[in-house]
């Protein structure tokens, strides 16, 4: 039995290598009931092999849930890595930073997704993200304005694929580039944002504002208070007042 996203895809894969199997369709809305299925399955003595359409299953594709419940059900899962868009991206993205931290799909809806980036906005690392077509330009606007316009962005398109493209290029030109050609717009896309600029320490003055708040103050409302005093970013106040809070 071999459990898939979507059979149809899976299986143009194995005609392509006469592999005849029966396929159960595992995806996103229907998980719960087929993990059901394959742990009878599997208690029956019969092995289950899990794929997914584009990626290896569990990493932004319908997979997790079924690992997790067929491992409590005292089964083993052995992991056979498919393709992985963040990876390859990454290796050839030629960023310097030391570490990723892989978001895979910010929330569709845009107040929630500038949330969830203001959230991101201070993690020391290139941050990895997975968008589709139709919301690429929309989720480029928003990296672009509300993280440091120093950053640089990696926008990959259509990895291994026929019409592979992967660019550069400072994080404030990267709308005007989605603009420029249809072209650019077309494929699934890997975006990847560089980590943040340096912080520098407060001056002086900013830091004895920021430690008198936080005498009286939460180190939140003390970082806004201190940025709508001062003008300096409310993210790096906040990283501040922690470090001052910890001291």
């Amino acid at each position: 039995m071999i459990a898939c996203e979507d059979t149809r895809h899976a299986r143009r894969l194995l005609d392509h290598y006469d592999i005849r199997a029966e396929l159960l369709a595992v995806h996103e809305h229907n998980e719960q009931t087929a993990t059901a299925k394959i742990i009878a399955l599997l208690e029956a003595g019969k092995p289950v092999a899990l794929i997914s359409d584009a990626g290896t299953p569990g990493i932004s594709d319908p997979g997790a849930r079924t690992a997790a419940a067929v491992r409590t059900a005292g089964f083993r899962v052995s992991p056979l890595p498919g393709p992985n868009a963040a990876v390859s991206a990454l290796s050839a993205a030629g960023l310097a930073d030391n570490a990723f931290h892989f978001v895979g799909f910010l929330p569709a809806k845009v107040g929630a997704r500038k949330t969830a980036l203001e959230a991101l906005k201070g993690i020391p690392a290139t941050l990895v993200f997975y968008e589709a077509p139709h919301r690429i330009e929309e989720t480029v606007a928003d990296l672009a304005t509300l993280l440091e316009h120093e950053r640089e962005i990696v926008i990959a398109r259509e990895l291994t694929k026929l019409f592979e493209e992967i660019v550069r290029l400072p994080l404030s030109e990267a709308p005007a580039w989605l603009a420029a050609d249809d072209n650019h717009r077309r494929g699934e896309f890997v975006l990847l944002v560089s980590a943040p600029p340096a912080r520098e320490g407060l001056d002086a003055e900013s830091e004895r504002i920021l430690k008198l708040l936080l005498a009286e103050l939460p180190v939140k409302q003390a970082a806004k208070l201190t940025a709508a005093i001062t003008g300096l970013p409310k993210n790096d106040l906040y990283q501040q007042a922690l470090e001052l809070k910890g001291s």
